[in-house]
């Protein structure tokens, strides 16, 4: 589309998806938009590629994703567009998602339905630590959460096979991050903050890594008693925590630019 064609659709949207659909699913656009920003906000974004996608509430058969053709920093809840499980959308209109993008994120929805939202990254980081032969390595309490609780899925080629999808999720297994050899990261979660948190946290960790790695000092490694109590701690965090980081981030996105509720 044209530039003029891009803002009559998008004003149009503004004016229009949020009398369309249910309250739930309005408050669950605004949250899958804010997660999008925050990954503006933390520099997570490959233009205007990968996807953060989220279950329509109520639905098993429907999702949230960005239209094709928009960057992050424009992705808002009125312009989130409802595709089914191969990424076609449901609703008539203007924009469309990009269905083989949509593979990988197809997979783990429909093994797991325990997940909502999936969040897939191709960052400098994430891709870098990708490529290095033994992965994650538990040098940071960051990357402590994840000890044997990540998986790796060899790189096949750009995920437009549909055969491919049953190998990504016998790697992905139980666990709620991946890191895709050669290609980036992906995280799942019931809610899109604990897909968010599971991506932030994975991509600092990548980050340490590297830099850790490029000093060229030996590395200390925790022993394995101390990388699994770690893990476990990481795990029930959430009785004490309960959305207070997500409620901050929220409040700081509205003080940037509160465009993405719109």
């Amino acid at each position: 589309m044209e530039q003029a064609d891009w803002d009559r659709v998008l004003e149009a949207r503004r004016r229009n998806t949020r009398e369309r659909v249910s309250p739930e699913e309005w408050a669950a656009r605004v949250e899958l938009a804010a997660c999008y920003r925050l990954c503006v906000h933390y520099r997570m974004t490959d233009m205007i590629y990968n996807h953060i996608s989220l279950r329509v509430p109520g639905r098993h058969d429907q999702f949230l994703i960005n239209a094709f053709g928009l960057m992050y920093s424009e992705v808002s809840a009125s312009n989130l567009v409802k595709v089914d499980i191969d990424g076609h959308p449901v609703d008539e209109g203007d924009l469309e998602a990009n269905p083989a993008g949509f593979v990988i994120h197809a997979a783990v929805h429909k093994a797991r339905p325990d997940v909502d939202c999936v969040f897939h990254t191709h960052t400098r980081a994430g891709v870098a630590v990708s490529a290095q032969r033994e992965g994650l390595l538990p040098i940071s309490q960051h990357a402590m959460r994840f000890y044997n609780r990540i998986g790796y899925h060899d790189y096949e080629g750009i995920a437009l096979d549909l055969d491919e999808q049953q190998r990504l999720v016998r790697d992905l297994g139980p666990h709620k991050a991946l890191i895709l050899r050669n290609h980036g990261l992906l995280t799942a979660g019931a809610t899109v903050r604990e897909a968010f948190e599971e991506m932030y946290f994975l991509e600092l960790s990548c980050q340490i890594q590297l830099d850790a790695t490029a000093s060229g000092a030996a590395l200390v490694l925790p022993p394995h008693e101390v990388c699994e109590h770690t893990a476990r701690q990481f795990a029930g965090s959430n009785n004490y925590i309960r959305n207070r980081d997500w409620h901050a981030l929220l409040r700081m996105l509205d003080r940037q630019d509160p465009s993405y509720k719109e």
